[in-house]
């Protein structure tokens, strides 16, 4: 019996525990000499003896002193990948399953094999430009939560929550965006200030917001050329 590949193992196993102290070590000081900010997440990163560390919206490397830091993203010059980018798209990738499609506005286009959240301000210019291009994509279901942002946009509440009352939301929101017109104004059971507190939970600052069912996230309004393309580029 040979006590090679045991030996491999054990020795491997030791090295990720030894890696996990360190991380954790390394976390404990950095929340002890900087106090007032925010670390969400410390690593190991493809470079040896240098870390990750995640801070809200910025990302560093550091040493295991955690004295130093380098701001910016790390790449790999061989396979010409954008590690730091690609780390933090799956950083910021939303659990799909989980969000409460119950409160969107559901359109079935084709066979709707392929699903798609978008979040949307009845009121905002580019969500409208958004819907136009949306319409133009085929085999897909849609779920449309809709998201004022009543700072920019006093009136889209009362829009967003006169869409869901109305008998035919789908055909309700597609008139509203795509032909400015309104629907009666109408009060009932509504989810919108779910969907706020949602999009507020997800970070989701802006509309629109596209999220792919693995959990991407596209801003903006996209064209249908360049959501078809986002939708065939599913990662693990």
């Amino acid at each position: 019996m040979s006590f090679k590949p045991l030996l491999v193992l054990f020795s491997l196993s030791m090295s990720l525990a030894h890696a996990d102290e360190n991380v954790e070590a390394l976390a404990g000081r950095l929340k002890q000499k900087y106090p007032a900010t925010r670390i969400e997440r410390v690593d190991t990163s493809e470079i040896p003896a240098l870390y990750e560390v995640v801070m809200g919206q910025n990302t560093a490397y550091t040493d295991a002193s955690g004295r130093y830091f380098v701001f910016g993203h790390l790449f790999d010059m061989q396979t010409q990948r954008d590690l730091t980018a690609e780390r933090l798209e799956k950083q910021q990738r939303v659990a799909f399953s989980e969000l409460p499609f119950a409160d969107a506005i559901k359109t079935v286009r084709g066979k709707g094999e392929r699903v798609l959240v978008v979040f949307s301000d009845p009121d905002c210019p580019y969500c409208q430009r958004l819907e136009g291009e949306l319409e133009k994509l085929d085999n897909l279901t849609l779920y449309t939560f809709a998201y004022p942002l009543e700072s920019l946009h006093p009136e889209a509440k009362d829009k967003a929550v006169s869409v869901w009352c109305a008998p035919d939301r789908a055909r309700a929101w597609a008139e509203l965006m795509t032909s400015g017109k309104a629907p009666a104004k109408r009060t009932c059971d509504h989810p919108v200030d779910r969907n706020i507190a949602l999009a507020q939970r997800l970070g989701i600052q802006g509309t629109p917001t596209l999220l792919s069912a693995d959990g991407r996230v596209l801003p903006g309004a996209a064209s249908s050329e360049r959501i078809e393309q986002w939708l065939t580029e599913s990662r693990p």
